[in-house]
């Protein structure tokens, strides 16, 4: 090295003593992190001689710094195989980048697209999904809600148990400070954000239906009607054949909204002197198990009576007939509960933004379980 040092100008000299250094403080830290820790900006920092802030900015292509830098930095961060602390960029954000969301039941087929929708908007802006489900208990809402404020989210996507009758516990995440917006079963004592399907218009489509093919003596399976969601689709049937100049039998509308109760309310009906010629059902599923008496008892769907669900989930094209029923487009909902939800969660401190109710149009969906000759 002696010729090639005593030749060399001050200029390289330098250069040559700074590349050692580099590399010395280079092989300490990465034996340190590879036994330890992670390796950090500031372990990048130190190697390079410069500040963690020009480092962060390199990293992020800031354009205030120059293209050597940032090469020089994204070489080394490469090299040192250095990824950013999601924990302190949370901490520093005052974000943990999760949505929890609260369902009735995972097994729906109309939940389950939901949540497609959710995590789909999610995790193409960064965020990740924790689902937690009520099982339609009041109780294990309560409980829920309890564990979401010991934790940290960023915000909460809700559809409500039909149990529940008191919103406290929704309440209080307000009061906390995390944004909250209800889909499809929504609480009416709270303002916020909602979506929600045309329940109305979906039920008055599908009687309307009902009524085109023949039928006039329409029974209609309900859900508790604390519900708005049940409120609506009972109000639409009702309008529907009022419209029709079709009298209202209140024998005919029966809380009924799950299969085994469908098979038994079903029956009894089906024995009744004047029985009904078609069931208009609150859901699929409902639906699905009033067609199964109605064949057990040996009629006929739709000749003898007609039916029709709401959902339009994987039980309706599977049915013997298939299942004529009211879309309601799970997707659409949870995309946009989501977007709604993003919008809160990025609004600088203080910005006061009015709720909105978004309402998704349904759709009927004719198959062959109304298709009468």
């Amino acid at each position: 090295m002696g010729m090639w040092w005593e030749g060399a100008n001050r200029v390289n000299r330098k250069h040559y003593f700074v590349e050692w250094e580099q590399f010395f403080k280079f092989e300490r830290i990465r034996a340190r992190t590879t036994m330890a820790t992670q390796i950090t900006i500031k372990d990048i920092a130190k190697i390079l001689g410069i500040s963690v802030s020009t480092v962060s900015r390199a990293l992020k292509n800031h354009p205030d710094i120059s293209a050597e830098t940032k090469k020089e930095v994204q070489e080394l961060a490469k090299k040192l195989n250095y990824t950013p602390n999601a924990i302190a960029l949370s901490l520093r954000n005052k974000k943990t980048f999760l949505i929890a969301v609260i369902v009735p039941e995972i097994i729906h087929h109309f939940f389950s697209c939901v949540i497609s929708g959710v995590e789909e908007v999610a995790n193409r802006n960064g965020y990740n999904v924790v689902i937690f489900q009520s099982n339609e208990q009041y109780e294990r809402e309560v409980s829920i809600c309890q564990s979401i404020l010991n934790s940290r989210v960023d915000g909460v996507l809700v559809s409500m148990a039909k149990t529940t009758r008191k919103a406290d516990h929704f309440k209080e995440l307000q009061q906390a400070g995390i944004p909250l917006v209800f889909f499809d079963r929504i609480c009416g004592d709270l303002d916020t954000d909602r979506v929600i399907v045309d329940d109305f218009n979906g039920a008055f489509a599908a009687v309307q239906h009902l009524i085109s093919v023949g039928c006039r003596r329409i029974a209609h399976y309900s859900a508790p009607q604390t519900m708005q969601i049940a409120q609506k689709r009972q109000l639409g049937y009702i309008e529907a054949l009022k419209d029709a100049k079709i009298p209202v039998d209140e024998d005919l509308i029966i809380q009924c909204d799950n299969q085994n109760d469908a098979m038994t309310v079903t029956e009894r009906l089906l024995k009744l002197e004047k029985r009904p010629d078609a069931i208009f059902a609150v859901n699929d599923m409902t639906a699905a198990g009033a067609m199964y008496a109605v064949k057990h008892m040996g009629f006929r769907v739709p000749e003898d009576v007609a039916i029709c669900g709401f959902t339009d989930g994987v039980v309706a094209p599977l049915t013997d007939p298939t299942l004529t029923t009211v879309e309601q487009h799970g997707d659409d909902m949870g995309e946009i509960a989501t977007n709604l939800l993003l919008r809160r969660i990025h609004a600088e401190e203080g910005e006061r933004i009015p709720t909105v109710t978004k309402v998704i149009k349904t759709n009927l969906i004719i198959r062959e379980s109304t298709c009468r000759k």
